[in-house]
């Protein structure tokens, strides 16, 4: 079996258990006490581990091998899920969300993974897996929570930490090493990749690009549930059923469509468009006045998510070196995390304190501005990196 087939099936089903944990973690935080601040800051804590955590993943993916990070980072995620259905407090709560964090830093060892085991050109369709795992655990896993929250508040949590450790058993088995390592490997340190990065500035731009993104991307997420119930009086399954909606067209673009149009037109070309797509679609939100056309700006704004994600990842290995792929997306991933810890904060202020179609003008503009910077800073890449669209 392909190790591409084999890495997707683990990371989309380590995406499923998160993905049937997170609609209804806000639910169980509550029946504990949890107020609103304190649900907002069990997401915060998460992604601050990740910011912390996915770094350090990735530079020791670089050093001991990638099999061993993966494994730790499932064994970990299955403890989270373990920990959350035993949970007899809210602080044991916030601990569990803490190992997940933890544990869900090894997504760029995953992308490193994929990184190693394809060629530069089919890059953007490996690292397009990854985000077609996401769209599909998003899909599916509310909807598995759902069911299995019919036969009590701790049964998703135990199904999910089952699953984890599943999955955690198969990759041990089923799932080879992508790289040699030897004792004289280096690893990058979180200043040093910073420094190295710093010697490309189109990598430095990619990294910006990566946390304002993220960024605006969390925001949206972040305040649409308040925005869509007073807009439209959504409920938690209609708000549900929007984000399967936006998850089905990642899946769709991620899966199948983004190695098609890099292979055209390549990614430094794709990047300014996608992002363009993401302001669109952002920006339409608030003037949408009807189910449909919030349809239509949910699905430009997925569609230009489902193209980005995995072209910048794929731009981000590709300036990389080969040596240093865990470290340097290790890094990115940690300014995407930032993103999801500034994000909902900003969005959720301006929403409060400026009204509730703000959050979404903001990240609008801050799109359009990345859009600008992303097509004049890309433009040297586009003949460097894909000579067939030269001229």
């Amino acid at each position: 079996m392909s190790p591409l087939v084999i890495i997707f099936v683990t990371v989309f089903i380590d995406l499923l258990g998160f993905g049937i944990i997170i609609p209804l973690l806000p639910f169980y935080a509550e029946s504990y006490g949890a107020s609103a601040l304190a649900v907002g800051l069990l997401s915060t804590s998460f992604s601050l581990m990740q910011f912390v955590f996915s770094p350090i993943w990735g530079r020791w993916s670089d050093k001991i091998g990638r099999k061993p990070i993966i494994l730790l980072g499932l064994m970990g995620s299955c403890l989270s899920y373990l920990a959350l259905a035993l949970a007899t407090s809210l602080p044991l709560i916030f601990l569990a969300r803490i190992i997940g964090g933890i544990a869900g830093a090894n997504i760029p060892t995953a992308q490193a993974y994929i990184a190693d085991v394809t060629t530069p050109e089919n890059r953007a369709r490996g690292m397009g897996m990854v985000g077609a795992a996401f769209g599909l655990g998003f899909i599916f896993g509310p909807a598995i929570g759902g069911l299995l929250s019919r036969f009590g508040a701790e049964a998703p949590m135990w199904f999910a930490s089952a699953l984890c450790l599943a999955n955690f058993i198969g990759a041990w088995f089923l799932l080879p090493e992508s790289r040699t390592v030897s004792t004289a490997t280096r690893s990058l340190g979180r200043i040093e990749a910073f420094r190295h990065a710093l010697a490309r500035p189109s990598l430095v731009l990619l990294l910006v690009l990566y946390f304002l993104v993220t960024a605006a991307f969390s925001s949206f997420e972040a305040t649409f549930a308040l925005f869509s119930e007073a807009r439209y009086g959504f409920t938690s399954t209609s708000i549900g059923f929007l984000f399967a909606f936006i998850g089905l067209v990642l899946a769709v673009v991620q899966g199948g469509l983004v190695h098609q149009v890099v292979k055209r037109i390549g990614e430094p070309r794709l990047i300014p468009i996608a992002i363009f797509c993401i302001a669109l679609g952002i920006g339409l939100v608030p003037f949408a006045w009807s189910v449909p056309t919030l349809l239509v700006a949910l699905g430009v704004l997925a569609l230009g998510m489902g193209f980005n994600n995995p072209s910048l990842t794929s731009m981000v290995s590709r300036l990389s070196d080969p040596n240093d792929q865990g470290g340097i997306l290790g890094l990115a991933s940690s300014l995407s995390s930032l993103g999801r810890v500034i994000g909902p904060a900003w969005g959720g202020y301006l929403y409060d304190a400026y009204g509730m179609t703000t959050p979404y003008v903001s990240a609008s503009g801050f799109m359009l501005i990345a859009f600008a910077v992303s097509f004049v800073g890309l433009s040297r890449l586009r003949h460097e990196t894909h000579p067939a669209a030269r001229g």
